[in-house]
């Protein structure tokens, strides 16, 4: 399918060929899910909404509910106002949400509607009941990426909902970045651990992972509160997990409500994993983590020294989301292998800065580049390939076409099951990478092996 890819390289500023990122709304969409009773609202067409509901459902292998203003023609020319109206009345009537979450789309944004007059002018007509809340965000498809609108629906919940009115307390906000319930519910558990009391938010464990229960659930049980939102503006501080994601949110917080923030890589390895325990363990107080932690971390360790002869050295192509890029750089680094690509499709010059900095001195023998694209990191492979691709679903054309391994890794992974059950977080996330590269690799030696060399025991 990608036979005719050339290996020489144009520099292209205004065209992308198989972006690495998706669009805004879809990040926002899935933030919103993170709050308990919370119904998404795509303020855009009806096929916008349609695939983006699609998209998350599809990597999440779970029903995802939205609901839109369904714009058609008049509202193209006159604007979407007297839709979001009507779309409101009709949501808290039959559908009865605690929170409507609004995000913007392409179409909305270049007509200019004004959301926050047309929700205002909708609570004074009453259509918006008493204790119900309406936030939004402004997320157009053709700026940022999936992880810009999760950024900036993040940065809703604190402006509409964070409040000092609390008191001061010694809670801990944690904003977990875009990642899988799983790592929501593994970063739950080690703060349990540690004995923290901490508001994670948005948290979309138990929502989109929710268990069968043979009737269903329009609101599952899980997500934040918007008591816990409100509170997270007396806490004593917040950890933001991810600079693209989560960093905007933690300063509306500070510049609202005086929390002061730290932000910190995914702790996504076991490196980045230390720095994070060594976090909690300062606002604990502890001089060291919790037994059953130290064990997890000396299992991820064994692992990484066993698998050593089948790791060091191997050559490297990364892509995907930039805070899960950038931890999961430091991770392969810390496991002998060599990042040689590294790209994403968000903007960003940090990216680029901090990825180099990882580096150090093979910064020089790699290349790392953002707002790039798959067609672009297949040129590259093409002229100089690589030992294992990682990234989400759509490098699977190029591992194809360049008979390279690929190991699915991000967001979206849409031909794959099991994903959002099993953390990345934390070191027993730190297990599930290794133990899924390794695997990949050995599959390779195995299919590669000649007959005299096909062994039972690796």
């Amino acid at each position: 399918m990608l036979d005719m890819t050339p290996k020489d390289i144009t520099e292209r500023s205004a065209l992308r060929i198989n972006p690495a990122k998706t669009c805004q709304p879809i990040g926002a969409m899935y933030a919103s899910l993170g709050i308990h009773n919370c119904l998404p609202h795509s303020h855009g067409s009806q096929g916008c909404c349609s695939y983006h509901r699609s998209h998350l459902t599809r990597h999440y292998k779970e029903p995802v509910v939205a609901s839109t203003s369904s714009f058609t023609e008049g509202a193209a020319v006159f604007g979407g106002g007297p839709n979001l109206r009507q779309s409101l009345k009709t949501i808290f009537q039959v559908y009865k949400p605690d929170v409507v979450a609004v995000h913007t789309t392409c179409l909305s944004e270049t007509i200019g509607d004004d959301i926050p007059s047309i929700v205002r002018k909708a609570q004074e007509d009453g259509i918006v009941p008493n204790g119900k809340f309406v936030i939004h965000a402004n997320t157009p498809s053709y700026v940022g990426s999936n992880v810009t609108g999760f950024s900036n629906m993040v940065k809703a919940m604190v402006d509409y909902f964070s409040s000092r009115d609390f008191g001061k307390s010694t809670d801990v906000n944690v904003i977990p970045g875009y990642v899988d319930p799983a790592d929501m519910r593994e970063m739950k558990r080690m703060l349990a651990e540690l004995g923290l009391t901490a508001t994670v938010f948005p948290d979309t464990s138990d929502v989109l992972d929710s268990p069968m229960s043979g009737s269903y659930e329009m609101f599952p049980k899980g997500g934040v509160t918007t008591e816990q939102l409100m509170k997270t503006g007396s806490a004593s501080m917040t950890l933001a997990l991810g600079a693209f994601a989560s960093e905007s949110a933690a300063m509306s917080l500070e510049s609202k409500c005086g929390v002061p923030f730290t932000v910190m890589d995914l702790p996504i390895g076991i490196r980045s994993t230390d720095r994070f325990v060594k976090s909690l363990l300062d606002l604990t107080g502890q001089i060291k983590p919790v037994a059953s932690m130290i064990e997890d971390r000396g299992r991820a360790l064994d692992m990484m020294t066993d698998m050593q002869h089948y790791l060091y050295g191997k050559k490297v192509g990364l892509y995907g989301d930039p805070d899960q890029v950038i931890a999961m750089a430091d991770f392969l680094i810390s496991a002998g292998m060599r990042p040689v690509y590294v790209i994403t499709g968000t903007p960003g010059k940090r990216f680029e800065d901090k990825v180099k900095t990882l580096l150090g001195n093979e910064a020089c023998r790699c290349v790392v580049k953002s707002s790039a694209d798959l067609f672009y990191l297949h040129q590259l492979i093409k002229s100089d390939p690589v030992d294992l691709i990682i990234g989400n679903t759509y490098g699977k054309y190029i591992a194809r076409a360049e008979d390279i391994p690929f190991v699915r890794y991000g967001f979206p992974i849409l031909d794959r099951v099991g994903h959002g059950f099993f953390p990345t977080f934390g070191y027993r996330g730190s297990i599930y990478l290794l133990t899924n590269i390794v695997n990949t690799l050995l599959d390779r030696i195995d299919r590669d092996s000649p007959e005299e060399r096909f062994e039972l025991v690796m």
